[in-house]
């Protein structure tokens, strides 16, 4: 069996889940000369889609470019960048605070200990009952509500979807511009993308299923920015992917600083975090010890996916548009990872 006919039989075994109303999966190698898609539910390779945290893949490119530039550095202090009133209280942990400690490093590195306010917080509960908008203050505020996980000493990992959102106004801070306009300007036009946006006012914004239910959720999308939700489609999020991975953006040799790897929380089952982006290894107990080597990229809580195997020179990009198991993706990417040739 070929390995299109590989694709094709596991895709084919994935969509057959009743999660799964509609989905689609691009696979090529660096060249381009082996190519693979896939379509379920009328989703095609050019349908819009909503990134949800693939796009923390845009946010890591920009803030590392904007390093190159130094414009900004990864040891600045994140509290120089907004009022330090309002990270007061953000971060105590066994009775020393370290809300003004907190390093831009610590953001992208998800070291930083803050938890989670979309897991823990209630936004993703409150997100399936309503649409709504929320501003990076109010998440604040919801943090601190919440319990820090550990000290940000660098030694643990932690998901937090605020990371990100702070890194955004960062980069917005620091260019004096939009993210949306950053965006455009340093990745989506060099690179020819043409239908991949960060939505604002009366842009599109996909739906997303929770089980049976198709939800329209435009102001929430448009609030989350830094922490991804750029609507793109499989072949444009395959054409950044591949810039990201192969020095398009910034020397490859950066990979050597980012790829210091810290294993995520439980419920994150086998993904690590390095510096933006998520790592799985394959050799373990989920592949029965049959897989080898990584994948590098980042899955969405939409049930997007854009990751990259080092090993056998693949690409793989796409969505399953459903909410109810944010696992599903990348058990689907690495059975596709260890059953091709």
């Amino acid at each position: 069996m070929g390995n299109k006919e590989i694709i094709e039989r596991i895709f084919k075994s994935s969509t057959d889940s009743k999660l799964i109303h509609e989905a689609v999966l691009l696979v090529e190698n660096s060249s381009g000369d082996f190519s693979a898609s896939l379509e379920y539910g009328g989703k095609t390779i050019d349908t819009l889609i909503n990134s949800a945290s693939v796009g923390k893949l845009f946010t890591t490119t920009c803030i590392i470019m904007l390093q190159e530039q130094k414009r900004l550095s990864l040891d600045n202090l994140v509290v120089d960048y907004f009022d330090k009133n309002t990270f007061n209280g953000l971060h105590k942990f066994k009775g020393v605070d370290y809300s003004h400690k907190l390093t831009l490093s610590d953001l992208l590195f998800q070291t930083s200990g803050i938890p989670d306010y979309e897991t823990e917080g209630g936004i993703i509960e409150r997100a399936i009952k309503e649409d709504f908008h929320i501003s990076t203050s109010e998440l604040i505020e919801i943090t601190k509500t919440l319990k820090p996980h550990f000290a940000p000493i660098g030694k643990k990992a932690y998901y937090s979807d605020l990371n990100f959102q702070l890194l955004g106004e960062i980069i917005e801070k620091t260019t004096q511009t939009s993210l949306e306009e950053v965006f455009r300007n340093y990745i989506f036009e060099p690179l020819g993308l043409t239908k991949t946006y960060v939505p604002v006012d009366k842009d599109f914004v996909p739906n997303i299923f929770f089980k049976n239910k198709s939800l329209c959720r435009p102001k929430l999308i448009m609030s989350l920015r830094g922490g991804g939700n750029t609507i793109s489609t499989s072949r444009e999020l395959m054409i950044f992917l591949k810039a990201f991975f192969n020095g398009h953006f910034f020397p490859q040799t950066i990979f050597e600083k980012l790829s210091c790897y810290r294993k995520l929380q439980i419920s994150m089952g086998p993904i690590h975090y390095g510096g933006g982006y998520m790592q799985i290894p394959l050799n373990t107990i989920m592949t029965l010890f049959k897989g080898k080597g990584e994948l590098l990229g980042h899955s969405g809580s939409t049930g997007s996916f854009a990751f990259y195997y080092p090993n056998k020179d693949l690409y793989f990009v796409g969505d399953t548009n459903q909410m109810a198991n944010p696992g599903f993706p990348i058990r689907l990417i690495m059975k596709l990872a260890i059953s091709v040739k």
